[in-house]
């Protein structure tokens, strides 16, 4: 072989090797720039004055206090109409709570029933996480006009208003699976699927909701005096 053929060929060779690992070391180069970048990109502090001046997050910091107030306005007149306890009324009473708001429960009871005691206990837990829908109860004895027209029958007799309008009701507790043990979110789950109730909003006061919960999720015998005679 001709010596300056190898010599030329040795040349081109270690020329290759050379550009190789000039084009590693950049690489290489690039991608700790790339890094170094994204680093202190992350590690950058934020000019909480500068968020504070932007546009679009002060609307949107605006827009959620009006949600907020509007919320606590709303809920002041719900308050005023009566929501937000489980409330006695008389017949003379009855047309104007009912028409007053958008939903009503009303629980015809008699006060010597057991199961009317029964469903007082759970309605009255729910009252104050269902504040969107009034509930109140009417002694059946002291309420004949409304017994009759409203075709009441049975004890307990928990008839459902929309506007004023009775749409749907819960006779005695066959709709609870018929026994007297049934919890407060069994019934609070069919108010839901009769649409006189709306899902409870999770928020940091469930874990006070739910402890109310546990404190009714069922009444016993020992709970409640008196006998159902309905």
């Amino acid at each position: 072989m001709d010596p300056d053929s190898v010599k030329s060929t040795l040349s081109n060779l270690a020329f290759g090797n050379v550009m190789a690992a000039a084009a590693r070391d950049y690489q290489k180069e690039l991608l700790a720039t790339q890094e170094a970048q994204a680093s202190r990109g992350t590690n950058e502090e934020v000019d909480l004055d500068e968020l504070l001046d932007d546009p679009e997050l002060e609307k949107l910091h605006a827009d959620r206090i009006a949600a907020l107030k509007k919320e606590a306005e709303k809920r002041e007149v719900l308050k005023g109409q009566g929501h937000g306890e489980y409330r006695e009324i008389s017949e003379g009473d009855f047309l104007g709570e009912v028409t007053d708001s958008e939903r009503a429960i009303c629980h015809f009871y008699h006060h010597e029933f057991y199961r009317c005691k029964i469903m007082d206990k759970h309605l009255k837990a729910l009252a104050p996480q269902h504040i969107n829908t009034k509930f109140i109860k009417l002694d059946a004895e002291n309420a004949p006009f409304f017994v009759t027209k409203l075709g009441v029958k049975t004890l307990p007799c928990v008839i459902l208003f929309r506007k004023g309008i009775a749409f749907d009701r819960i006779v005695g507790f066959q709709d609870l699976g018929g026994k007297d043990d049934f919890t407060t979110r069994a019934l609070e789950n069919l108010l839901k699927r009769k649409g006189i109730i709306n899902d409870r909003k999770k928020d940091n006061d469930d874990d006070d909701d739910d402890d109310e919960y546990g404190r009714n999720r069922s009444v016993r015998s020992s709970d409640v005096q008196g006998s159902d005679s309905d």
